[in-house]
């Protein structure tokens, strides 16, 4: 037995101490201590996927607001969010080619921008920031965008928050749409913490143009050289964050040190499923973008944005398109393009020339394919959201189908997916060709030839 004239007061201080650093750690923003990953309020709040939201926009004048569309400046509104009204809330209309589409045909079913903080840098809808109302445009489902993000999830890749939202404006029905966080401060600091780095998302000027630092490529030393990147900026940056950024583009285009320079297990997460879903507008497609470039102490990594395209749907609406889907569900997992496109795109093929990276990469694949599509839960997530979103389908007055195509869309998606898992399962275990120059008409493949493209969502539905 222990025996000391003050050992009630050591105890009792011993449980107090105790007590004061359990209750800092429960607190971690009173000591100053930011923990990775914070859940903010409005994550449970519009972001609950368990229902469809509702969101009502108030508008002075709405038509002259879609009138102006193609200017994308932000107008003045009011936003009731699951019936709780912020005021002085900047909204735009969102998009490039889908703007312009939409517009041409006659809709004013555009994807939206909502900014809390537009007018009132402190203003915020519980932590939020910024988050995108996408409508989506060529998708019948109503599930590319929704689903990716949620596969991205899976894979640990940090991703937007969605959620599906039934909108009116000026309390008239507008249509059922996804609601998406947008990659700004406060998903930043949600999935990074405080002490943040620096977000990029990147864009070029001119599609015809190199666009070589869009494509991660290093230049050379001169800031100047890099106005694709830090022109885009979503954070005031330094020249140090710029000379920082630099550098580690030279390491990637070195390729000796690589770790060095690239969050590889976070790159190779994100490629997993950028290559699954065959979005050919993207780092991995002709024009090199629609991502995000997140960079902390010199680690690059990239970050998932704009899925309306996916699933081999870019080439819908082209002049000559190539509308193959048994061509799209083999799309090869280890030269997901041809050979002019991928050597100018350092990300992907500097990492997967390492033997240790290339072997992970295909781990991952193993991974997604066995517990998110083999497993059953693919299949379950979309019936869910099935049962959830078809009464608002039905109704969607703006709708770019109709509930039948709708219907039709959803089947064609499913399959679309799940012959896409057995093909990569083909591919990793030896059975189906893996590399784009190994394909032909000739070579072993699944065959989807019995869905069609076109009906996961084309540009023809809108003359309907």
């Amino acid at each position: 037995m222990i025996k000391h004239k003050y050992i009630d007061r050591i105890v009792l201080i011993f449980v107090i101490l105790s007590l004061i650093i359990t209750i800092g750690f429960m607190l971690p923003g009173h000591w100053g201590i930011t923990p990775a990953y914070q859940l903010p309020a409005y994550a449970s709040k519009l972001f609950d996927q368990s229902y469809v939201h509702t969101i009502d926009i108030q508008l002075d004048n709405p038509q002259n607001f879609f009138d102006q569309a193609q200017a994308k400046e932000y107008h003045v509104s009011s936003i009731t969010i699951d019936g709780e009204t912020f005021d002085m809330v900047g909204l735009r209309v969102k998009g490039n080619n889908s703007l312009e589409l939409i517009d041409r045909y006659g809709s004013d079913r555009f994807s939206l921008k909502v900014e809390f903080d537009h007018y009132d840098s402190g203003y915020h809808y519980y932590g939020l920031d910024k988050f995108t109302l996408d409508c989506s445009f060529q998708d019948n489902a109503y599930l590319k965008n929704y689903i990716t993000y949620d596969m991205m999830s899976f894979m640990g890749v940090p991703s937007p928050l969605t959620s599906y939202v039934w909108v009116t404006i000026n309390q008239k029905d507008w249509g059922l749409f996804l609601a998406i966080e947008e990659p700004e401060e406060a998903f930043i600091r949600r999935n990074y913490g405080r002490n943040h780095g620096v977000l990029y998302k990147p864009g070029y000027t001119d599609v015809y143009a190199p666009n070589r630092d869009l494509a991660l490529q290093y230049i050379d030393e001169n800031i100047e050289s890099y106005p694709n990147l830090f022109d885009n900026a979503k954070f005031k940056i330094t020249e140090a964050d710029k000379k920082r950024l630099i550098q580690s583009l030279k390491i990637l285009d070195d390729n000796q040190n690589i770790e060095k320079a690239v969050n590889i297990d976070e790159v190779l997460r994100y490629f997993v499923v950028q290559v699954f879903v065959v979005n050919l507008d993207s780092y991995l497609g002709p024009t090199g973008h629609n991502y995000y470039l997140y960079e902390e102490d010199g680690m690059i990594s990239m970050l998932p944005w704009d899925y309306n395209l996916a699933y081999g749907t870019y080439s819908l609406g082209m002049p000559n398109p190539s509308n193959d889907i048994t061509r799209y569900v083999n799309f090869p997992i280890n030269t997901p393009y041809t050979k002019e496109v991928m050597l100018n795109r350092p990300l992907y093929h500097h990492v997967m020339q390492h033997d240790e990276y290339f072997k992970q990469y295909h781990q991952y694949f193993q991974q997604l394919i066995s517990e998110y599509f083999e497993s059953g839960y693919f299949q379950n997530k979309v019936e869910d959201t099935i049962k959830m979103i078809d009464s608002y389908v039905q109704k969607d007055p703006t709708a770019f189908c109709s509930y039948q195509d709708y219907l039709l869309g959803v089947e064609t998606f499913q399959e679309f997916c799940l012959l896409r898992s057995k093909s990569i399962r083909g591919q990793l275990e030896g059975q189906l060709p893996a590399n784009l120059s190994q394909q032909n008409e000739e070579s072993p493949r699944i065959d989807a030839s019995h869905i069609r493209l076109e009906d996961m969502g084309e540009i023809a539905d809108l003359y309907q």
